[in-house]
């Protein structure tokens, strides 16, 4: 078929069925829209229908000219078009627009009609005072990261209100859009709807695990419409240091202390808070030991050639190796030098009896003292007094002496 012929077959089909246009129409929730009947005359008499397929109708609803109880959302101007006073989001779907011209010939006009409304600003809420390299950090409230332990804290928050359609929100570092992976660069997202209104509410939370220090980097985020000819939204983008890491290694030991009998198990325990997990080594008396990586070492059936200082050294690819705290183990002495366990626990239960005896002793010292201090006084008490029953003796023998003598010289006189 030539090129003529085919003109002249397409002409002859408009002209049996008219002439079909089609358009797709978004306008903004709120304002009036105005859709024209293409074909139809500009003035009386006409010969149109309007018809609508919205969410306000199940199906397909016929608009009447003389207007009825559909005044208030769609009615027919005089010159064949439609107006809608106050669009919503009720009112997206199609409108279709059937006229006949003066010259006879119908036309179809369809419109797909597709509302929106801008939200305001997107902006970043809980934003982190600081990233740190190995350590999931959040652009979000990094103190609260508390938050979901497998991915860490995060870097903030964006949130969109009052949009419509949902549209979509994307982060960006440094200017340059920020695709999440699941491992170094992940997105938690979540969608609501204002009853009241239908109208969208976005947040989108960031979480990032830097693996290079030293930097100063921007974070900002935006909300994509996802219409033709709307433009993106950006929010005032925040900044952000990546520090290096801060040595968070712990090595436990059990028993506590270190201290085992001969035979028995220690296990030592590495705990390192870089992210990922590293890779742990173990030392013991300053001797790396050829053993796999691991965070816990065991110590079963424990000789003397396992006494000795241990300590975990944790590596990571970013940065160097680390260090822990060293810790000894060592037998419990079950000699004189130093009781076992279970002497001490035995000693504990006879405190009571030895106190008392204890008591019991200084109560009988006491009282020998108290003697031996009596018998002294008494003894020296004794001394004293011998001296003066000597005088008194001496005085008495002195008397009978004179007695006598007083007898015979009174005997003897005249």
């Amino acid at each position: 078929m030539t090129a003529g012929a085919a003109m002249e077959t397409w002409v002859l089909v408009l002209s049996l069925w008219g002439a079909v246009s089609g358009q797709n129409i978004t306008a903004p929730i709120g304002k009036p829209l105005v859709l024209k009947c293409k074909g139809a005359p500009r003035k009386p008499p006409q010969q149109l229908e309007w018809k609508l397929n919205t969410g306000r109708t199940e199906a397909w609803k016929v608009l009447s000219p003389q207007g009825g109880s559909w005044e208030s959302v769609a009615h027919v101007l005089p010159n064949g078009s439609l107006l809608l006073p106050t669009i919503d989001i009720q009112d997206e779907g199609t409108f279709r627009c059937q006229a006949t011209s003066r010259s006879g010939k119908d036309i179809k006009t369809n419109y797909q009609v597709q509302v929106y409304q801008t939200p305001k600003k997107p902006k970043i809420v809980d934003s982190a005072s600081k990233l740190t390299v190995g350590v999931p950090n959040k652009v979000m409230e990094e103190e609260r990261s508390k938050h979901n332990p497998e991915n860490g804290p995060s870097v903030g928050t964006c949130v969109s209100e009052g949009g419509y359609p949902e549209g979509t929100l994307s982060w960006h570092l440094d200017g340059k859009p920020l695709i999440p992976d699941g491992k170094g660069v992940s997105v938690k997202e979540e969608a609501s709807r204002y009853p009241e209104t239908g109208l969208f509410r976005l947040q989108s939370e960031l979480l990032v695990m830097p693996d290079q220090g030293g930097l100063h980097v921007n974070f900002s985020c935006s909300f994509n419409p996802g219409l033709p000819r709307r433009r993106a939204q950006h929010s005032a983008p925040i900044w952000l240091s990546i520090g290096e890491p801060v040595e968070k290694i712990q090595l436990a030991v059990d028993p506590e202390g270190g201290a085992v009998v001969p035979g028995g198990t220690v296990t030592l325990t590495c705990e390192s808070s870089v992210q990922p997990t590293p890779e742990i080594h173990w030392i013991k008396d300053g001797m790396l030991l050829s053993l796999p990586p691991s965070p816990v070492l065991l110590l079963s059936e424990v000789g003397p050639e396992d006494q000795g200082i241990y300590s975990c050294v944790v590596t990571h690819p970013t940065h160097g190796p680390q260090e822990s705290h060293p810790v000894t183990i060592s037998f419990i002495e079950t000699g004189e030098g130093r009781p076992t366990a279970d002497s001490v626990e035995g000693s504990g239960l006879g405190t009571l009896p030895l106190v008392l005896g204890i008591l019991g002793g200084l109560t009988t010292a006491a009282l020998l003292i108290g003697i031996i201090m009596w018998q002294r006084k008494r003894r020296q008490g004794e001394e004293r007094k011998s001296p003066e029953n000597q005088e008194e003796e001496e005085r008495a023998e002195l008397n009978q002496s004179q007695e006598p003598e007083t007898t015979e010289s009174s005997a003897g006189g005249p």
